[in-house]
Formats: C-alpha cells, sequence, structure tokens
C-alpha cells in the first residue's frame, strides 16, 4: 500500500503535466487535425502491402492495356505509362518517405546531440574544432550541398539518406551548442564540477537531458524538409530508382505525361504537400507545448 502511495505521489504531477500538454496541444483545431492526418499516415505506411488494392502493381507487375486512364472506380488515382494502379503505388509511397525521412533525423540526431554536448560543454579547442567545421557545412546551402554528395556516391535510396545526414548534421549540433553554452553556467552543473563529478557524466546526466525539448520541435519539423529533400534528390535522378514507387521519382516520371495524364503527377505531389504540412504544424505544436515562452494558458 505505501509503494502504491509513494507510485501515485511521482506519477500524478506528470499526468497532469500530460494532460496540460495534451490540452494545450489539442485546442488548436488544426493541429489536432495535423496529428489525425500523421497517424493515418503512419497507418498507411505499415498497412500499406495489405491496403493497397493492387499490391502487384507496386512493384513488379505490368498492365500495359490499361495505361494511363483517367481516374475511376476502378483505379481511384489513375494508371501510369505501364497501367500499374497510381493509387496502390502512391500508398506503398507513404512507406519509402516516412521511413527513409524518420532514418536520416535518427542519424542525424546520433551524429548531432553529441557533438553540440561535447562542443558547447568541453569549450575550447574542442569547440573551436567542431564549430569551425559546423561552418564549412553550413556555409553550403542544404539542398545543393545533398545534390553534390548524392552525385558523387551514385544514385540510390540509401546513397540519398547518408547525403541528408551529412549535409544536415551541423543544425542541429550549433541548436545544441547553444544549449549546453547556457546550460553548463547553471548552479547544478558548477555544483557538479565542483564536486569532482566527470565531465562524461556531466555531459549525459545534465547537459543532454536539459537540451531534449528544443531537439524534439526541430526533429519534428525536419521529418518534413527531409520528405521534401528525398523527394527533391528521386526527381533530379539521384535518389529511388524505378521501379520503386517513391514520390519525387513519380512526379519525375509524370512529367513526359503531364499534359494527357494530370492525375500522374497530381496525387504524388498532393501527398507530398500534405505530408510536409502535417509535421510542420506538429512540429509548431509541440513547440508551444514544450517552450514555457510560448504557452498560452
Amino acid at each position: 500500500m505505501k509503494s502504491f502511495d509513494e507510485f501515485l505521489l511521482v506519477f500524478k504531477p506528470q499526468w497532469r503535466e500530460f494532460q496540460q500538454s495534451l490540452y494545450l496541444f489539442n485546442r488548436n483545431h488544426l493541429q489536432f487535425a495535423s496529428l489525425m492526418v500523421v497517424l493515418l499516415l503512419v497507418l498507411i505506411a505499415i498497412f500499406a502491402p495489405w491496403i493497397a488494392p493492387y499490391p502487384t502493381h507496386i512493384l513488379e507487375e505490368t498492365n500495359v492495356q490499361d495505361k494511363l486512364l483517367a481516374p475511376s472506380t476502378q483505379y481511384w488515382f489513375g494508371t501510369d505509362e505501364l497501367g500499374r494502379d497510381m493509387f496502390s503505388r502512391v500508398l506503398y509511397g507513404t512507406r519509402i518517405s516516412l521511413v527513409t525521412a524518420l532514418i536520416a533525423v535518427f542519424i542525424s540526431l546520433c551524429i548531432r546531440i553529441p557533438l553540440g554536448a561535447v562542443a558547447g560543454t568541453l569549450g575550447g579547442f574542442v569547440d573551436e574544432v567542431i564549430m569551425r567545421l559546423t561552418d564549412i557545412f553550413l556555409s553550403f546551402p542544404p539542398l545543393l550541398l545533398s545534390i553534390a554528395i548524392a552525385a558523387f556516391l551514385g544514385p540510390s535510396l540509401q546513397n540519398a539518406i547518408a547525403a541528408i545526414v551529412i549535409s544536415w548534421w551541423p543544425w542541429y549540433t550549433r541548436l545544441i551548442r547553444g544549449q549546453a553554452v547556457s546550460i553548463r553556467e547553471r548552479q547544478f552543473v558548477r555544483a557538479a564540477l565542483s564536486i569532482g563529478t566527470p565531465r562524461s557524466k556531466i555531459i549525459f546526466n545534465h547537459v543532454l537531458p536539459n537540451t531534449i525539448a528544443p531537439v524534439i520541435v526541430q526533429a519534428s519539423m525536419d521529418i518534413g524538409g527531409v520528405i521534401l529533400t528525398i523527394a527533391a534528390l528521386s526527381f533530379l535522378g539521384l535518389g529511388a530508382q524505378a521501379p520503386t514507387p517513391e514520390w519525387g521519382l513519380l512526379i519525375s516520371t509524370s512529367r513526359t505525361y503531364f499534359l494527357n495524364a494530370w492525375w500522374y503527377s497530381t496525387f504524388p505531389g498532393l501527398a507530398i504537400i500534405v505530408t510536409v504540412l502535417a509535421f510542420n504544424l506538429i512540429g509548431d505544436g509541440i513547440r508551444e507545448v514544450l517552450d514555457p515562452k510560448t504557452r498560452k494558458i
């Protein structure tokens, strides 16, 4: 009984904080709708091969006798130049875009966060080296640098992810470094240093936990940007390769048939717009919830 009461004492304030955060997020109907859209996209990505009406059209089978058919009750989004169902291919493209974006953001976080925390906490020569290296990468536009790296590595979806990771890591490093510089001057960090706590423990026990909020906000908003970048690389022929139904590649292939088959490029383009907009709105909502300065009670 005593242990249960202790559990309530610990859990109840956290539950109230969660309820307040959920209220702040859900009171904006646009953000709530975006959350529902993202959850729907996640479900589509998970179950795409099973909910697609023509799963064999996703990668392999062709149906030339039905090529470039307009949207109908049989083919909701029409067909492509090989007679493949566009609805099935756009659905499966959701899995490709979400998975590749999450992988790219996750790997970037694994590189950026430790570098930024180390630079901000240790300072001195280490800080100078990491920040000057960051400045070199920041001097190039991220998309242009991604294109150059992807062209050097060769056209493939894996190389496109690697190009995005290499070109995007400096943004988080500078963000985390700024947070770490602020945190290292606080009393609890100074107290830990005064009793001889190793700097490695200070980084992992004090600095990193206190930099999570801005990282979550930035990562949620970057997912949309990564999806756009992957689509751009595939559009230029440096990302996913046929027959992979990646949205950018679908739009690139549709250019030849734009005047005669408007649906070919329209539905993949709408999928990109809706997905990126939903993640950006969710990022704004998370920022409002996590940042006390922007909370509106």
